[in-house]
C-alpha cells in the first residue's frame, strides 16, 4: 500500500505576520478604561488633606478662627508628650488643647474677614501681634488660654478639631499592669 504525503505544505520561511488593526481601534485604545491598578495609582498618587474648619471663639463676638484638622499621628505624640504624659507631674489636658489650637491654627478672622499683618501675612497665635494683644511671650498654653478666655471653650476647640481630624473614637485609658 502506498503511502500519501498529506502534511501541509510548508510556508515560506522568514514571512512575517502581524494583526493589522481595524480603523479606530486604535483610538479606542487611547481613549479605553484604566486597569484597575492604574486607577489604584492614580489614587493613590492623590495627596489626602481635610478642609479647613472655622470655629468661633464663644465669648469674643465677631471673632473666630480657622483649623487646619490634618494631624499626624507623629505631632499628636509630641503634643501629648509636651503635656506631661508618662511624667510625674501627669498629662495637663487644658496645655494639651493648647497645643492642639495652637499647631493647627491657619487664621483668625474678625467680621469673616482674615487679619493680616503689615506684610499681609495671615495672623495666628504665634504671630507676634496677637502675642502682643494678649501681653504674652509664648503663645503655648499663656496667650491662647488669654485669647480665648475660658478654659471649657478652649478645650472644646481642641476636641472639634480632633474630631475633623478623625481621632473622634474615645480612648478609654488603661491602667499600669506594673503598677501595684
Amino acid at each position: 500500500m502506498a503511502e500519501t504525503d498529506e502534511s501541509p505544505k510548508k510556508e515560506a520561511k522568514n514571512t512575517i505576520t502581524m494583526d493589522v488593526p481595524e480603523e479606530g481601534s486604535l483610538q479606542s485604545r487611547s481613549t479605553a478604561k484604566p486597569t484597575i491598578l492604574e486607577q489604584l495609582r492614580t489614587e493613590i498618587s492623590k495627596k489626602v488633606e481635610r478642609p479647613e474648619i472655622e470655629i468661633p471663639i464663644p465669648e469674643r463676638e465677631h471673632v473666630s478662627v480657622r483649623f487646619s484638622p490634618n494631624i499626624t499621628q507623629h505631632q499628636l505624640r509630641a503634643w501629648r508628650k509636651n503635656s506631661g504624659e508618662n511624667t510625674k507631674d501627669g498629662f495637663d489636658p487644658l496645655k494639651f488643647a493648647c497645643y492642639v489650637v495652637g499647631s493647627t491654627c491657619t487664621a483668625i478672622l474678625i467680621n469673616d474677614e482674615i487679619a493680616q499683618d503689615e506684610n499681609g501675612v495671615d495672623v495666628t497665635f504665634a504671630s507676634p501681634e496677637i502675642l502682643e494683644m494678649t501681653n504674652d511671650i509664648r503663645p503655648i498654653p499663656d496667650g491662647i488660654r488669654r485669647f480665648y478666655g475660658v478654659d471649657p471653650h478652649l478645650e472644646a476647640t481642641a476636641l472639634t478639631i480632633l474630631d475633623h481630624a478623625g481621632y473622634g473614637d474615645e480612648v478609654d485609658a488603661v491602667e499600669n499592669p506594673t503598677k501595684e
